[in-house]
C-alpha cells in the first residue's frame, strides 16, 4: 500500500479525556473545538500554515482583547476531529504518514483550512495532491481512497476526488487481464504493504512482479462494497470506456445478489480483507433496497440475452415485494418477454402481490410478458398451419419455430399449474391460451391437459362456457393417447368428443391409404422383377404382407370400436351423414385404386377402405403362394 511520511519531530500530543494537549513546554494560547473534542494548541504554528485559522485568530483576538485564551470553533471541518489532529501534527512538524485511508479527508480538510502555498512551501494541499496521484496508480489504494470519500461528501466531489478515483478504477477494470496479468490485492485476497503492485504489473520498488493471470470478473467482489451512487458512477464509467455488456452485466448481477433480497443473497457477509476490521454490509431498509433495485434495472445492458432470464424474473419478483415504481416493473417485464423462451416454468409462477388479490398467481403479468414476446418476434415468425384438407390428409408446416414452440409449451404448462385456482376467470384463461397462435403448437396435448384441469376445478361452468373454453384447442392435433382420453372425458362438451372421434377416424383412413399405397408399390416392383426374384426374397415379401394385413386388421378394429363409441354417445338411430351434418363436415373419400373405392349407403352403414384393403391383401398373398 502506498505511504508517504511527513514531519521529523517526535510525538508531542497526548489525550486527556476529550482534550488533546500539545506538550511543548509552552502554555497553550488557543483552543480549537471540533465536535466534542478540544485541542489545546499555540497560535503561531496554526496561523503560519492556514489562512482560515489566521483569520479566525485575528477576529477572535479583536473581540476578546482581555482574554488570554483564544477559542475557535471548527465544527464543519471535513473529517472531524480525527482529520484535524493530523492537520495539527502537520503544522507542528510532528512525524505522520499519509495513506490511502486518510489522504482524502486530509485533502478536504486542507482545502477547508486554506492551507495553500502562500502559507509555506510544501503545504498540506500540495502534499496531499501529490500523494493522491501516487495512490491512483494502485487498484486497491484507489479503491480504499474512494471508500473514504463517503465520509467527506460533498467536499470530495467538489475537489473531483471521486471522479478521479472512478476514472482510475474504470481504466484498470477495462484493461485486458490476459495481457496485463497484474496481481490485485482485493477484499477477497491478502497482501502485505511490501508486496504492493502498480496496476500495470510493475512492483513499486521496480522489481519484476510475479505474473498471476486474472479472470474478467476479478473486480466484481471489490466494487460490490461500494455505495450504490458511487457504484452506479463506476458502471457508467466502464460502459463509456467500451467494456463489453457481458462483463457489465456480470458485475451488476454480483452486486444485486449481495445487496438485494434475492435467492442468492447471503444473510451475513464475510469480513473484507484489507478493509476496516469487523466491517460488514449493513442490512438496508426497504426504501434503500427499492432505490437500489430501480437504479440497477435502469443501467442493465439492453442487449437481448445478456442478462439471464432467471435473474430478471427474480428481480421482477423483488420489485413486486418492494413495491418498486411502475416503470421499473414494466422494464423488467419487457426484458423477460423478449427472451421468454429461456424461462423455466417454476420461475414464471409469480405470486399475486396486488392489493386486491383475486388469483393465487399473477396471471396479468404473464399475459403482458407473452404479449411482449409475440411483439418482439413477430418479424421473425412465418406462420404455417396444420389443416384438414378435402381428402382428410394432415398437412404439416415445414418451418421449425423453436422459440415460439418453447413458449407455447411454457404457457400450456403454466395454464395447467394455475387452472386449479377457482378464482381464475374463464376470460383470463382464454386470453392467455389464445395469445399463442395455433401453429405454434405441434401438438395440443398441453393445452388439452390445462383445459381438463380447469374444467375439473370449475365444474359449475355452463355448456356454452365449456364450448368457448374448448375453442382454443385443435382436436385434430391431439396425440393418440390424448384423443383416447378425450373420447372418454365426460367433462368435455359432446360436440368436442364427436370431433375428436371424427378426426381420429380420418387419421385412421389416412393411415390405411398409406399402407395400400405401399402395397401397390411392392406389387408393381415384383411384376417388373419377374423370374429374377429369388425364393428368399419371396419369403421376405410374404412376411411383409402378413405384417401389413395384421396392421390393417388392427386399424379396422380400432375404427369399428370408435364407431360403436360414437353410436353410444349420440344415442341416435340416424346415419353417419346426419352426424357429419351436425359437425358441419362432409366426408369425401379418395379412392386408393381403381377397385378400392368406399361407399356410404343410405342405411348409414359404411364400407371402410380398411375392409377392401384386407381383401386385397389376402388375395394378393394367396396368389404369391400359388406361384
Amino acid at each position: 500500500m502506498a505511504c508517504k511520511k511527513l514531519g521529523f519531530k517526535s510525538e508531542v500530543f497526548h489525550l486527556d479525556g476529550q482534550s488533546w494537549i500539545c506538550s511543548t513546554g509552552l502554555p497553550s494560547d488557543v483552543v480549537v473545538e471540533v465536535g466534542d473534542t478540544s485541542f489545546h494548541l499555540h497560535k503561531f504554528p496554526l496561523l503560519s500554515r492556514s489562512r482560515l485559522l489566521e483569520k479566525l485568530i485575528q477576529d477572535s483576538s479583536e473581540q476578546e482583547k482581555n482574554e488570554k485564551l483564544c477559542v475557535l470553533h471548527l465544527h464543519g471541518i471535513p473529517g472531524g476531529a480525527k482529520a484535524f489532529l493530523k492537520v495539527a501534527k502537520f503544522c507542528y512538524g510532528v512525524k505522520m504518514e499519509l495513506t490511502a485511508r486518510n489522504v482524502v479527508s486530509l485533502r478536504c480538510a486542507s482545502e477547508y483550512l486554506q492551507m495553500n502555498e502562500d502559507y509555506g512551501e510544501g503545504n498540506l494541499i500540495a502534499q496531499t495532491e501529490s500523494f493522491l496521484v501516487e495512490v491512483f496508480g494502485f487498484w486497491m489504494d484507489t479503491f480504499k481512497a474512494l471508500e473514504t470519500c463517503e465520509d467527506v461528501l460533498p467536499w470530495a466531489e467538489e475537489l473531483h476526488i471521486v471522479s478521479r478515483c472512478i476514472d482510475s478504477l474504470s481504466m484498470k477494470a477495462c484493461a485486458d487481464p490476459t495481457l496485463l496479468s497484474w496481481p490485485v490485492a482485493g477484499h477477497s485476497s491478502t497482501q502485505s504493504q511490501d508486496d504492493a503492485f502498480a496496476w500495470n504489473g510493475i512492483h513499486a520498488s521496480g522489481a519484476a512482479s510475479k505474473q498471476c493471470p486474472l479472470n474478467e470478473d476479478w473486480w466484481y467482489e471489490d466494487v460490490s462494497f461500494l455505495k450504490q451512487h458511487i457504484y452506479r458512477k463506476l458502471i457508467l464509467a466502464v460502459s463509456g470506456r467500451g467494456m463489453t455488456p457481458e462483463r457489465i452485466a456480470g458485475s451488476l448481477i454480483f452486486y444485486a445478489k449481495k445487496h438485494l433480497p434475492l435467492n442468492g443473497r447471503q444473510s451475513n457477509f464475510e469480513k473484507r480483507n484489507g478493509a476496516v476490521p469487523g466491517s460488514t454490509l449493513p442490512a438496508a431498509s426497504d426504501a434503500d433496497q427499492r432505490t437500489l433495485l430501480e437504479e440497477i434495472v435502469a443501467i442493465l445492458p439492453e442487449q437481448k440475452g445478456i442478462i439471464p432470464t432467471k435473474f430478471l424474473l427474480r428481480l421482477l419478483k423483488t420489485s413486486m415485494i418492494l413495491d418498486a415504481s411502475k416503470s421499473c416493473r414494466e422494464n423488467l417485464e419487457r426484458r423477460v418477454g423478449a427472451q421468454l423462451d429461456e424461462a423455466a416454468l417454476e420461475d414464471i409462477l409469480i405470486p399475486n402481490m396486488g392489493h386486491t388479490v383475486e388469483t393465487l398467481y399473477d396471471i396479468d403479468c404473464i399475459q403482458r410478458m407473452v404479449d411482449h414476446f409475440m411483439m418482439a418476434d413477430q418479424d421473425e415468425i412465418e406462420p404455417t398451419s396444420n389443416e384438414l384438407i378435402d381428402e382428410g390428409q394432415l398437412v404439416g408446416g415445414s418451418h421449425s419455430l423453436t422459440p415460439l414452440t418453447i413458449v407455447a409449451n411454457l404457457v400450456d404448462g403454466y395454464l395447467a399449474e394455475v387452472a386449479p385456482d377457482t378464482n381464475l376467470k374463464l376470460t383470463k384463461f382464454n386470453a392467455l391460451a389464445s395469445a399463442i397462435p395455433g401453429y405454434a403448437r405441434p401438438l395440443d396435448d398441453g393445452i388439452y391437459r390445462a383445459i381438463d384441469i380447469y374444467l375439473k376445478a370449475h365444474s359449475w361452468l355452463t355448456g356454452s362456457e365449456r364450448e368457448q373454453l374448448c375453442r382454443v384447442m385443435n382436436c385434430q392435433k391431439l396425440s393418440l393417447e390424448a384423443s383416447t382420453h378425450a373420447a372418454q372425458n365426460e367433462r368435455l362438451p359432446l360436440r368436442v368428443i364427436v370431433q375428436v372421434l371424427f378426426f381420429e377416424q380420418v387419421r385412421l383412413r389416412t393411415s390405411v391409404a398409406g399402407w395400400l399405397f405401399v402395397s401397390d408399390n411392392l406389387d408393381n416392383s415384383q411384376s417388373l422383377s419377374g423370374n429374377l426374384v429369388i425364393e428368399g426374397t419371396r419369403a421376405d415379401q410374404l412376411v411383409t404382407f402378413d405384417d401389413m394385413r395384421d396392421r390393417v386388421r388392427s386399424l379396422e378394429k380400432e375404427c369399428l370400436n370408435m364407431k360403436e363409441d360414437v353410436d353410444k354417445l349420440v344415442k341416435a338411430k340416424g346415419s353417419w351423414n346426419n352426424m357429419f351434418k351436425i359437425l358441419g363436415l362432409r366426408l369425401k373419400v379418395k379412392s386408393c385404386g381403381p377397385k378400392s373405392s368406399s361407399k356410404i349407403f343410405s342405411n348409414g352403414k359404411v364400407l371402410h377402405p380398411s375392409r377392401k384393403a384386407v381383401m386385397n391383401l389376402e388375395q394378393h398373398s394367396a396368389c404369391k403362394k400359388d406361384h
